[in-house]
């Protein structure tokens, strides 16, 4: 239980000049968790204080921020089994007070609308034309190609208001709502793209030959062969690898959002959250 009495008097030392006092103060406020929030955002709204303003806005931040990181070392050694809640803690780095439940209610309804055009006994391709057409016609999914750096096209809930994105973050969209139909798409970790496999259900095991084909989430759900990734791979001039054609892991998907958004505030400048991100990315790049 939290002492209301003892939260104010920590609270009220948070600006004592006396510098190991605020940061005795502000460990013990850390060690609440997400409980003490509501409270430091009250101090906040009450004081006028802008120096004691600006270190609740840093402690709110850092409590959020490590609500975050144990989240996602839990996600991670606990199977990494769902993507979606995976991507989902992820959106809470940027957006802490969005509601997850938000971000599920808007897959449910697109997962909804495909289900609705399917009928019995319909072929791979088809089925793909179908999530195509609602992704792509209905609900307008496009690649964010005038702003492909920006660090929203990383953030599943600005997405799926935008309705623009990177590679990764539509096929996350994509096959999530795909795997929810039953229908086998799985992300493929290829070098500066990303793509989708279609598997082959009547494989034992999922390998390269167990892809039916391919299909490009960025570009309107295009469907292409393996001889197109060998072609890619060509003009990488990288020698075709195995990882390259089969389906990955929930965990090679949030590292390559990280490395994503690493790469993006490196390059506005935002070295505190860069140094951040990479704290994270350290949390599922661990020995299990």
């Amino acid at each position: 239980m939290i002492n209301n009495k003892e939260l104010e008097s920590l609270i009220k030392l948070l600006d004592d000049p006396d510098e190991e006092i605020a940061q005795h103060v502000e460990e013990k406020l850390l060690s609440y968790g997400n409980e003490v929030i509501e409270y430091l955002e009250s101090a906040w709204e009450q004081s006028f204080d802008a120096v004691l303003q600006e270190r609740i806005e840093n402690l709110v931040h850092k409590i959020q921020y490590h609500s975050v990181k144990k989240e996602l070392e839990l996600w991670y050694h606990g199977g990494a089994f769902d993507l979606l809640q995976g991507v989902i803690i992820l959106n809470k780095y940027q957006y802490p007070d969005m509601d997850p439940l938000k971000i599920i209610n808007q897959i449910e309804e697109i997962k909804r609308e495909i289900w609705l055009q399917m009928v019995y006994d319909m072929s791979a391709i088809e089925k793909v034309k179908i999530i195509n057409h609602v992704l792509y016609s209905i609900y307008n999914f496009s690649g964010n190609t005038t702003n492909h750096q920006d660090p929203q096209n990383s953030y599943i809930s600005q997405v799926l208001e935008s309705k623009k994105g990177n590679q990764i973050s539509l096929a996350i969209i994509y096959s999530v709502i795909a795997q929810k139909l039953d229908i086998p798409i799985y992300g493929v970790n290829l070098p500066q793209h990303f793509i989708l496999a279609y598997i082959d259900e009547a494989k034992e095991y999922i390998s390269e030959e167990g892809v039916l084909f391919y299909i490009n989430a960025f570009n309107k759900g295009f469907i292409f062969s393996r001889k197109d990734v060998d072609s890619f791979l060509k003009q990488l001039n990288l020698t075709p690898a195995k990882e390259y054609y089969e389906p990955c892991k929930n965990e090679d998907i949030i590292r390559r959002i990280l490395r994503n958004l690493i790469s993006s505030y490196s390059k506005l400048g935002y070295d505190d959250k860069v140094k951040e991100i990479e704290e994270l990315l350290a949390v599922v790049e661990t020995e299990k």
